[in-house]
């Protein structure tokens, strides 16, 4: 079964007497990764698809986070615990609900299907969904903060000088969350790299289609003696992660200084 093996991959396969520990199987003895086209395709299709989920829910995390910052309304609170679910709620029940409600059968999916003809289960764009809702709380997070750090003066004060609500907007406010708005994204798009649970569940493990990095580690995981090829695909993995945090750290920092924070 799947335990088995991971167990097996973890201690790793036995060693005869006198072998070394640079044998064949071993991921990486010759210095380079041997990938099949089918694995680097999976690592394209996971850096598209995590493209696509904060293209899709950045500009929406932006107008929630306004909406919470700016406004007092009731439901506010319940608002606030809807949009952070996600980051509670295991991955799968996640990916269980949108299969509920955007399935070809679901109150959205075939609302979708029979006057658009768009499907979502089972596709790419439904794996970029299943991101874009598991990194919304993310995103909405790192807005919010920034936003709450913002001087709101200098709205009151554009306000008093003439300046309409659209125009404080995009030349006071998103300038000044500037620094959340790139690092919620990039933090969002490291995250999405990594989403298992919600992304096999509402899209399938579709090779060439939804088949995104840990999903073909998962895969490779089911295959007796794949655990050097799914060490290989660890370490993309690890890599691309390391330098989406990096990239977050940096431009916060940069972006704060030019800022005057």
């Amino acid at each position: 079964m799947a335990l088995p093996r991971l167990v097996r991959g973890i201690s790793g396969p036995p060693i005869a007497a006198g072998a070394g520990g640079d044998g064949p199987d071993t991921p990486g003895h010759d210095g380079q990764m041997n990938l099949t086209s089918e694995e680097w395709t999976a690592v394209r299709l996971t850096l598209i698809v995590a493209a696509r989920a904060v293209g899709f829910g950045l500009p929406l995390a932006v107008i929630t986070a306004w909406v919470l910052v700016r406004h007092r309304f009731p439901g506010r609170s319940l608002l606030n615990a809807f949009v952070h679910l996600p980051l509670v709620l295991p991955p799968v029940v996640t990916g269980w609900l949108l299969l509920i409600l955007f399935g070809i059968r679901g109150p959205i999916g075939s609302l979708l299907y029979d006057y658009l003809g768009i499907r979502l289960v089972f596709t790419t764009a439904g794996a970029s969904l299943a991101c874009a809702v598991m990194t919304f709380p993310v995103m909405v997070r790192s807005i919010r903060l920034s936003l709450e750090a913002a001087d709101f003066g200098l709205e009151q004060a554009a306000r008093t000088l003439g300046a309409g609500r659209l125009d404080r907007l995009f030349n006071i406010t998103l300038p000044l969350a500037s620094p959340g708005i790139l690092v919620g994204g990039i933090v969002a798009y490291a995250t999405c790299l990594g989403e298992f649970g919600a992304v096999i569940t509402f899209a399938a493990n579709i090779p060439g289609q939804t088949q995104t990095l840990p999903l073909a580690i998962y895969s490779a995981l089911q295959v007796p003696g794949g655990e050097a090829k799914a060490a290989e695909l660890s370490m993309v993995s690890l890599t691309l992660a390391l330098i989406g945090l990096l990239l977050s750290e940096w431009l916060g920092k940069r972006l704060n200084v030019a800022l005057g924070r």
